[in-house]
């Protein structure tokens, strides 16, 4: 019977982590679909280079909210069912897992870190503060969103392994952890090429111009904001009257 509820925990997870906020929160407020342009990355630092900050932090909030709650619930709950601590992670594992494969948005995800930021504060809310603290620290002293993600992804395992000991948790940990890293294998890139964007930095469509390209041939990116677009346009039909 436990192994159903485990089960039945694990699905119920990954369906709210399928919600993918980036998009639901760009489309209510009528925004571009943030896999549109910029990374292309359906998360909150890509939802900011469309130039609305409380998309982003709407962004933010909910996708950390969907990793927090599944976790949270068996937390609190879920003693009753005989779901214990590593039964809790594996749960905000399957959460994680709806937010980097959604199954509502064809499988196109984001890159997890708000929501395993919310798995961990969940779980361990000394341990997502933590983890959290690597975060703001790499990025407030870089601006690089995805090297203050990786090196908070490395510590997070490290860090439940040495002060709350090695348990079917930290390996759930882990392989979250590995996740996200291997998702940002294009920022790792960027980073040693020396071309990643910085958090705050203005979007550039998804599809990039080819390299042969000169800047006359290559068009002005189009606004990520549709009433950006539309003021644009209003501008142009006044030089041409």
């Amino acid at each position: 019977m436990t192994t159903l509820w485990i089960a039945a925990a694990f699905v119920a997870a990954y369906l709210i982590g399928s919600l993918s906020f980036a998009v639901i929160v760009s489309r209510a407020m009528g925004l571009d679909d943030p896999r549109s342009y910029g990374s292309g990355n359906p998360g909150a630092t890509n939802v900011l280079r469309s130039g609305s900050k409380k998309a982003a932090v709407l962004t933010l909030l909910l996708d950390a909210v969907k990793g927090l709650i599944p976790v949270l619930l068996v937390r609190l709950f879920g003693e009753r069912a005989g779901l214990g601590e590593g039964s809790a992670m594996l749960v905000g594992l399957g959460a994680f897992l709806g937010h980097l494969w959604p199954v509502f948005f064809r499988f196109q995800g984001g890159k997890g870190v708000a929501t395993a930021a919310g798995v961990l504060l969940g779980f361990e809310p000394l341990l997502g503060l933590g983890v959290l603290a690597v975060w703001f620290g790499v990025a407030k002293t870089t601006k690089y969103s995805s090297l203050a993600a990786l090196l908070a992804a490395g510590s997070a395992p490290l860090l439940h392994a040495i002060f709350w000991g090695g348990s079917s948790a930290t390996l759930a940990i882990f392989v979250m952890s590995l996740l996200l890293i291997w998702r940002h294998g294009s920022n790792i890139a960027k980073l040693i090429n020396g071309t990643e964007s910085k958090i705050g930095q203005k979007a550039k469509p998804a599809a990039a111009a080819t390299d042969g390209a000169t800047a006359a041939d290559t068009p002005p990116a189009a606004p990520a904001n549709r009433a950006e677009r539309r003021r644009s346009a209003r501008q142009a039909k006044r030089k041409t009257h």
